[in-house]
């Protein structure tokens, strides 16, 4: 039996905005024994994510130069109450010994972004940097099991490591087996349940942003969120592009090619343009010649049913919602379609990713934190205070829709998608 699992400190972490839930992706099949939960004792292997031939080929990129970094993390034991530690430095192959490598074989990197759908999405360029630093370490994901398809999608990570929370907290644990890795990076946060829950692994070196008076790179609040760990992996000397962001398009067919899709899902009320405002666009879009369908993820049935009653497209038009949608069968429809309409969530980050058109629509958070990359075929529509804070003027997390996503008129949303570029021309 493996050690028990690795306990993180308090259970949430600092200074981070919720991404609207999804529908989740269906677990690869297991290569090793059933896999307990993170809270058993026994711990389960990672679950490994198989190449996809299709995705973005590893390669190694040009490494920025290394800067002074904290001293090593101390490997005697599991964090103690404190300070928190940060190591790390300018990233190379580890020397020739068996620190961090499962088996005698290959030294392992544990990257924590146990998030989203949108989360994974904005991470991908810091996943593909990490892949193409260290292409002889073993790059495992501590994330929520229901993204391993999306994971494999991204072409950078050899093993899923299962670890979520509630809503936007930090896992109480990783069920991490065999050796410490030789590094650990955390894409996840920038406060100390993080920092910690990777510092009990023991790693040889860690790549963190730096708590208030340590040596390292610094958190930003006004960054956007693929800009964010991409500044994090250069300022330990990787090369990373925050514009690596795509995916490519899927194998498995659409059940809707050429629809317009609406997503009108969030995990938070205040990310929530009004059902009845979803319908009007439709039932417009309809009435203009276009299919129209309505994705719906894990608890979003309701919703979409709703959204497809009051634009008269009749039940046929959900895609999803009776059980929860796979990545690929989202990620089809998505690459396949003729826009996506959405609000900040995973199916907008999703859309970026295949390079899909959308018109994506914003309240209580800047588009410069999670919005679409500039110069792409995307139309983002928010309308914030003159005296709002520039950021995040309101509550992410809401029970009511947010004052400047209710600005957003049914009028403009269909202007947008009428004047959005066609499609990508897809196999």
């Amino acid at each position: 039996m493996g050690p028990a699992p690795v306990a993180a400190g308090p259970a949430a972490d600092g200074g981070r905005r919720g991404t609207p839930g999804q529908g989740a992706a269906a677990a690869l099949p297991r290569t090793a024994p059933p896999a307990h939960r993170t809270t058993a004792a026994p711990a389960p292997d990672p679950i490994p994510v198989p190449p996809d031939p299709a995705a973005h080929p590893p390669g190694r990129v040009r490494g920025m130069p290394g800067r002074g970094a904290p001293a090593p993390l101390r490997r005697t034991g599991p964090p103690a109450p404190g300070p928190d530690p940060v190591a790390g430095g300018p990233a190379a192959e580890p020397p020739g010994d068996a620190r961090g490598r499962r088996g005698g074989s290959r030294p392992t990197v544990a990257v924590l972004r146990a998030l989203g759908l949108g989360d994974l999405l904005t991470a991908v360029p810091a996943l593909r940097a990490l892949r193409a630093a260290l292409p002889g370490h073993e790059l495992v994901l501590a994330a929520p099991e229901r993204l391993a398809e999306a994971v494999r999608a991204i072409g950078a990570v050899d093993r899923l490591l299962p670890a979520h929370a509630p809503g936007r907290g930090v896992p109480d644990a990783l069920p991490w087996t065999g050796p410490p890795p030789d590094l650990a990076v955390d894409l996840h946060g920038c406060g100390p349940p993080s920092r910690l829950l990777l510092a009990g692994l023991r790693p040889r070196r860690m790549f963190v942003f730096a708590p208030p008076g340590a040596a390292g790179p610094r958190w930003r609040a006004d960054e956007h969120e693929r800009d964010r760990w991409c500044r994090l992996l250069r300022w330990y000397g990787l090369h990373a592009d925050p514009g690596d962001l795509s995916l490519p398009a899927p194998a498995e067919a659409s059940p809707a090619p050429g629809a317009v899709v609406l997503h009108p899902g969030a995990d938070a009320a205040a990310r929530r343009w009004p059902a009845e405002r979803f319908a009007a666009v439709g039932r417009a879009l309809a009435a203009d010649g276009h299919r129209v369908v309505i994705v719906a993820g894990r608890g979003e049935g309701p919703l979409a049913r709703r959204v497809a009653e009051y634009a008269g497209l009749g039940p046929g038009a959900v895609v999803g919602g009776v059980r929860d949608l796979s990545f690929g069968r989202l990620a089809a429809v998505v690459a396949h379609a003729r826009c996506v309409v959405a609000g900040d969530s995973g199916v907008a980050h999703l859309a970026s990713a295949l390079g899909t058109p959308s018109v994506v629509l914003f309240g209580p958070v800047a588009p410069r934190l999670w919005g679409p990359p500039p110069g792409g075929p995307h139309r983002v529509l928010w309308h914030p205070d003159p005296a709002d804070d520039p950021l995040r003027p309101g509550d992410a997390h809401g029970r009511v829709p947010d004052a400047r996503l209710l600005r957003v008129s049914v009028a403009e949303v269909l202007a947008a998608v009428r004047t959005l570029p066609a499609p990508p021309t897809r196999p």
